[in-house]
């Protein structure tokens, strides 16, 4: 059996899309609602586009599409700026801890992927876009269903999230692991991804439990098989397309993919 050991130390997860919550469903309906409130109609395609980043970049990020800065000077009577990013901020707390909660299942194949890699030697780690107050609503249930990483690194806790690899070089330094071409790094989003790659690190893309596809296990399955096959390819193209070195459906694929990953190596 390859032993992935032999050249990789440590892996990187992502959360929402990734290890939980199967198609990334709470950031985007927890944005919509917190916009919402603040009387400013927001729809997921248009939360969803910079899905990754920190939760206040993101905020930003979606202050910048005209469409949603329009809306806001109508409902708020003032452009957006630094105040009305905490404002959001404030009205998306509750909403999002409460939805991180209630979509905190772990996707398939999620516990067995780390337990494997653990039984390898392998540590593992987790950064994410969340608060450490709304992985707070994660933590414990994901711990119950089998998945506890040896390290969370949340939002604002390095100078800068996603893109930048601060995140990865935290958790790297907190646990001993270098060089950085040792780690790997699997995300759903193309900032994840993009943070990867800006660390170094073998970078796997997840297409089909993520933010681009952003449908439930149960809502991809149903799905016509040419649309759902259509929509999974899509979502890899702009992965590759981010900078993936390796682009698979599910965290349930990463074994068997990192094995065949280091047996072309060995034959090149």
């Amino acid at each position: 059996m390859t032993s992935i050991r032999n050249s990789f130390d440590m892996v990187v997860f992502d959360w929402a899309g990734t290890m939980v919550d199967f198609g990334s469903r709470a950031p985007v309906l927890a944005l919509v609602e917190a916009f919402a409130a603040l009387g400013v109609g927001v729809d997921e395609a248009e939360a969803r586009r910079d899905m990754g980043r920190a939760k206040a970049d993101h905020v930003r990020a979606m202050f910048e599409q005209p469409k949603i800065a329009a809306a806001w000077s109508a409902a708020q009577g003032g452009a957006p700026d630094q105040a009305a990013v905490d404002r959001v901020m404030a009205a998306l707390q509750a909403p999002m801890i409460r939805l991180a909660a209630e979509t905190a299942l772990l996707t398939p194949g999620a516990a067995e992927t780390a337990d494997h890699l653990r039984g390898q030697g392998l540590k593992i780690a987790s950064c994410t876009g969340y608060t450490r107050e709304m992985m707070g609503a994660i933590l414990g249930r994901a711990a119950e269903q089998g998945y506890a990483p040896d390290l969370v690194v949340c939002a604002h806790e390095t100078p800068e999230g996603r893109p930048s690899p601060l995140m990865i070089y935290k958790a790297c330094a907190e646990l001993g692991v270098w060089p950085l071409s040792r780690v790997v790094k699997v995300d759903d989003a193309e900032v994840g991804v993009a943070e990867g790659r800006n660390a170094g690190c073998f970078t796997v893309g997840l297409a089909a439990s993520g933010n681009m596809v952003g449908l439930t296990a149960e809502a991809l399955a149903a799905l016509d098989p040419d649309e759902r096959l259509a929509r999974v390819a899509e979502a890899g193209a702009r992965l590759r397309a981010a900078g993936a070195d390796l682009v698979i459906d599910t965290v349930a694929d990463l074994i068997p993919a990192l094995e065949a990953e280091i047996a072309r190596r060995a034959s090149a």
